[in-house]
């Protein structure tokens, strides 16, 4: 077993099971690798030179109010120079969601720092923090409470007895660290690259307030690790790429894995800019006691499309009769990730 394979497998079996050892409520994609800088801050400049990405949820409307969620992020290097040990990268991450007849919204918005460390030509091991604003609200309007029941039937003149404010803001701060090996190929017809990474990461380290009531609730502390490969199978145009990611919050735990299938449909030319490449990634994932996750990456230039249905396998199943919800994600990325490939830059969904 080559060397660089024996860390990737050590460096995962490391971060999960350190998990459990610690104690999912904040919102999750089940396309990770196209939500980098919400997994992980160290991630914040690690695979382009920049990076936009839009992301957008539904779920749940076969059983109640819909849950809609959107994320944005965008990311970039800073200037390198040559000679140097490492370099710097910010970012910018912004999400909102909306659930049920409530409402219950959270906006919450980061500013992400990173540096990456050069641990030879082909890798890099980079640390990052955020620094973040996040404000919940609900509308309760439409709610109705037992304290409007005045002991024959529902009253909406009666006080609810909930607070007053529906709204809260507070300061949140986290960090992790992320790991990189990339071997490119130099032909695609060889299509002997190896991309692995892995990284863990701690959000809400100072577990802000988090409720409207004077309870003293807090936000607890989330913890996640996660890995991905890519494994192009020599002499075609396929590649495996294999992911996995585990976070804990409070009581709450999740775990999320599965592959895609990587088909390279054509090669950028290096001589005319009017030939793209392209390419498109089916796979499946398993999100645990929870839903079985269908995907399908298409890749053109720059660009990037990323759908996925999540279906329900949970016990809510009778309820939601397995319709769990889609998700929708749009990318930029540059330079071009088909051509010119650095030995520390990758395909724009691999993190």
């Amino acid at each position: 077993m080559k060397t660089q394979t024996k860390i990737f497998i050590t460096l995962l079996l490391i971060f999960l099971g350190g998990l459990s050892l610690v104690q999912s409520q904040d919102i999750h994609f089940s396309q990770f690798t196209m939500t980098p800088l919400l997994v992980n801050p160290a991630q914040t400049g690690s695979q382009n030179d920049l990076r936009a990405v839009m992301n957008y949820k539904n779920q749940w409307s076969s059983v109640s109010q819909p849950y809609n969620t959107y994320n944005f992020s965008f990311d970039v290097s800073l200037k390198k120079k040559k000679n140097i040990s490492g370099f710097s990268a910010m970012g910018l991450n912004i999400f909102n969601d909306k659930a049920g007849n409530s409402k219950m919204g959270t906006l919450f918005g980061n500013l992400t720092y990173a540096y990456h460390v050069f641990l030879s030509d082909r890798s890099t091991l980079g640390g990052g923090i955020y620094a973040a604003i996040g404000q919940r609200s609900t509308n309760t309007n439409n709610l109705q409470w037992g304290n409007q029941y005045d002991g024959m039937a529902y009253n909406s003149n009666l006080p609810t007895g909930e607070p007053v404010s529906n709204n809260l803001t507070f300061f949140d701060i986290g960090g992790g660290v992320h790991w990189k090996y990339n071997k490119n190929e130099k032909y695609m017809t060889g299509n002997d690259q190896r991309y692995y990474n892995a990284g863990i990461a701690v959000f809400h380290v100072n577990q802000p307030k988090y409720s409207f009531y004077d309870t003293g609730e807090k936000l607890y502390m989330k913890e996640v690790a996660y890995a991905n490969a890519l494994i192009g199978i020599s002499s075609t145009k396929f590649s495996i790429v294999p992911g996995i990611i585990y976070s804990m919050q409070g009581k709450a735990n999740e775990l999320l894995l599965g592959s895609l299938i990587r088909y390279q449909l054509k090669e950028s030319s290096k001589f005319t800019s009017f030939v793209k490449g392209a390419s498109i990634s089916p796979g499946l994932y398993y999100r645990n006691r929870d839903a079985a996750i269908v995907c399908i990456l298409f890749e053109f230039s720059q660009y990037s499309l990323g759908i996925s249905y999540d279906v329900n396998l949970s016990k809510l199943k009778t309820a939601s009769k397995g319709k769990g919800g889609i998700e929708i994600s749009l990318s930029f990325v540059s330079p071009n990730p088909f051509t010119g490939r650095s030995t520390t830059k990758s395909p724009r969904f691999f993190n």
